[in-house]
């Protein structure tokens, strides 16, 4: 592959990455409240797969990353089809990540890093697979503090799925915890008086 074609592999490659911006969650269709992209999902799971693994200390943390910034990729090509439509449709993941790694400088790493993802045999694979729950999870405890009723039997769904103890217990708090408590005081005199009272 010449430097110029390179170039524009690689060019294209940021376009796709582009279109998780575009791709919507499917799944906020049938939980009735909420959208988000692709993309979005992708950010909030880096960061939680990253905190994940500095908690975790036999896991490699830039490989988690890695996977969590990989895992839905071939969404840009596929879409998301979340349960109810993967009963009736086959998209093929498979054949998304080959076309893709096929124009790729370092395709054969993604290829090998969604292979061990699929797996989930390494400790950084089953981080991976928590993150994108507990992202998913993350979601759902800000739609129930907004009232949605279908939230809880959600979120009992997603706890099933996660693979490792420290996921289980940070699922457990999220669940207790408020969705705007990290932000909001109701107790300071800052919502009532905001600057007035500094000194200058």
């Amino acid at each position: 592959m010449s430097s110029t074609r390179s170039m524009g592999a690689i060019a294209n490659f940021f376009f796709e990455i582009g279109m998780l911006k575009k791709t919507p969650r499917s799944g906020f269709q049938f939980l009735g409240s909420g959208a988000e992209s692709v993309a979005e999902h992708s950010y909030r799971t880096a960061m939680v797969g990253y905190t994940l693994a500095h908690l975790t200390p036999e896991a490699d943390t830039a490989r988690v990353v890695m996977m969590c910034l990989f895992h839905d990729l071939p969404e840009a090509r596929t879409g998301d089809l979340n349960y109810v439509n993967k009963k009736y449709v086959h998209a093929d993941e498979d054949k998304a990540v080959r076309d893709l790694a096929a124009t790729l400088p370092f395709g054969a790493e993604y290829t090998e890093t969604l292979a061990e993802l699929k797996e989930n045999a390494s400790i950084e694979a089953q981080l991976t697979h928590d993150a994108d729950q507990l992202e998913l999870i993350l979601s759902l405890k800000e739609h129930k503090d907004l009232g949605n009723r279908y939230a809880d039997e959600w979120y009992s769904i997603a706890r099933k799925r996660l693979c490792t103890d420290l996921a289980l217990e940070l699922a457990t708090t999220i669940w207790d915890a408020d969705s705007s408590r990290w932000w909001f005081d109701g107790k300071s005199d800052w919502w009532v008086n905001g600057n007035r009272h500094r000194s200058t």
